[in-house]
């Protein structure tokens, strides 16, 4: 389906031929440039920025290249295909004629469900926002940039949504997501981890590789949802989450070749030496996957969870890639979750948010693996690794615990004294934060992280992916 551009409000969901609807988000609209404007990324509005935009859904190329002034971007509302025929794929009413209106009795579930995502699309762009005064190229810059629009129509995607099915409510809600901010003392975000503050690109590069996972476990998890507006929604966005993801894992990756190129030319492994001559210490940015990655993992959910049991049979939000299991209904299963009071069987609907969890610290591991791969055949002993899921936890059976990154309970009064073994401290933040020196020359790197192996679109590397007034 291609996409109409001529429109106000570009979009492929016959928007002209719904006036009230249309009207309705024609006035939203004005708001979300404001909001722009004053939260998007700061004082970048009048940079031509070499941006991608959708053309159409489809696999197959959906995206034009070219320089754009991220005010002008042409934001809009883009579902993916209907599928003829699709059938709800699980829960107790598998095998169902999915749902093109929302069914009364989930209508609360579902906007709950739809205003929790949708607020993780503006957060991360407040959290980004100050980021452009530090980076490291104008690629990396470029590449900020794209995520901070697409986020942007992610927010749209799910306005559209709240707009179209949930009348009144569902427009008070996507006025809402404008006025919570992320980190704002009256009115945060509504998850804990949109309201960490993201000053430096490391914690960009972890919180793309960890917290955009976990993004796209649940708009995976979304895309098998009986009520097919939603579903579809989800399916275009994960084409965007991909780059998103790409961006965290090479720009770990970079820092970790850059920090081997320094250890090669000192001769040495010593993390304050590798410091001294300007790079990030491979310890140190174990602290940062830690944090990252304990962040992440509480946006699943408690291990055990009357909600994510009754959205699954209830056909609202399936696992992500639900066609690949064999039992759909889950009934009459259990899975043994390790609790503080021990091992525990747990009925296999109230645990579905682990069983995410599990697939999505399997699928962190990938870049883990490439990147100690790296680390080995530079002749270092030193690896990276995923932290427990039990360390850190702020929800579930396990928050609040005094656990190390390993998954040992330790006396609380050793957990507090060495938790900044583990997770960054105030001390490393001012380090990496007195790395992040704005580098703007076309083709030119900051001295802490490698070039990428590759430009944009087949351009060169030093090609001016934003052209800065």
């Amino acid at each position: 389906m291609t996409i109409n551009y001529s429109e106000k409000i570009p979009n492929n969901v016959d928007l002209a031929h719904d006036r009230t609807l249309q009207r309705a988000l024609e006035h939203w609209q004005p708001h979300f440039l404001q909001w722009w404007h004053e939260m998007g990324p700061s004082d970048f509005e009048q940079a031509d920025v070499y941006l991608r935009t959708a053309t159409s859904v489809d696999a197959k190329g959906w995206a034009s290249y070219g320089a754009v002034k991220m005010p002008d971007y042409r934001w809009g509302i883009f579902l993916a295909d209907q599928q003829p025929g699709r059938t709800i794929g699980f829960g107790d009413q598998m095998g169902q004629p999915v749902w093109q209106q929302v069914p009364g009795e989930h209508r609360s579930t579902l906007r709950r469900l739809i205003v929790t995502q949708g607020d993780t699309e503006p957060a991360s762009v407040e959290q980004q926002r100050l980021l452009g005064h530090l980076c490291p190229s104008l690629y990396d810059l470029r590449n900020l940039f794209q995520i901070n629009v697409e986020e942007g129509r992610h927010l749209w995607a799910m306005v559209y949504l709240l707009h179209a099915y949930f009348g009144r409510d569902g427009r008070e809600e996507a006025e809402e997501l404008l006025a919570r901010h992320s980190g704002d003392a009256d009115k945060p975000r509504i998850l804990t981890t949109f309201n960490e503050p993201i000053s430096d690109w490391l914690s960009l590069y972890c919180f793309t590789y960890f917290t955009d996972r976990d993004g796209k476990y649940q708009l995976k998890s979304f895309a098998e949802s009986g009520f097919d507006p939603l579903s579809r929604t989800c399916r275009f966005m994960l084409t965007e989450e991909a780059h998103h993801m790409f961006v965290g894992e090479t720009g770990i990756g970079r820092v970790v070749k850059r920090t081997l190129e320094v250890m090669k030319e000192l001769g040495t492994d010593d993390p304050a030496k590798v410091r001294a001559h300007g790079a990030v210490d491979l310890p140190l940015l174990q602290k940062y996957l830690n944090f990252w990655c304990s962040s992440s993992l509480d946006l699943f959910g408690s291990e055990i969870s009357s909600n994510a049991a009754a959205s699954f049979a209830n056909g609202l939000k399936g696992r992500p890639d639900e066609p690949l299991y064999q039992d759909h209904v889950l009934r009459d299963v259990s899975l043994k979750l390790d609790t503080p009071e021990g091992a525990q069987d747990v009925p296999m609907l109230n645990a579905l948010n682990e069983v995410m969890r599990e697939s999505y610290l399997k699928d962190c591991e990938i870049g883990l693996k490439r990147w100690n791969r790296a680390i080995e055949r530079a002749g270092h002993d030193f690896r990276l690794n995923l932290p427990s899921s039990r360390f850190r936890r702020a929800i579930g059976s396990w928050v609040g615990l005094p656990v190390d990154p390993s998954g040992k309970l330790l006396p609380k009064e050793e957990y507090e004294r060495r938790l900044n073994e583990w997770v960054p401290s105030p001390e490393d933040k001012a380090f990496v934060k007195s790395l992040m020196q704005k580098v703007v020359e076309p083709g030119k790197m900051a001295a802490w992280i490698a070039p990428p192996d590759r430009g944009i679109n087949n351009l060169p590397l030093d090609y001016e992916y934003v052209h800065l007034s």
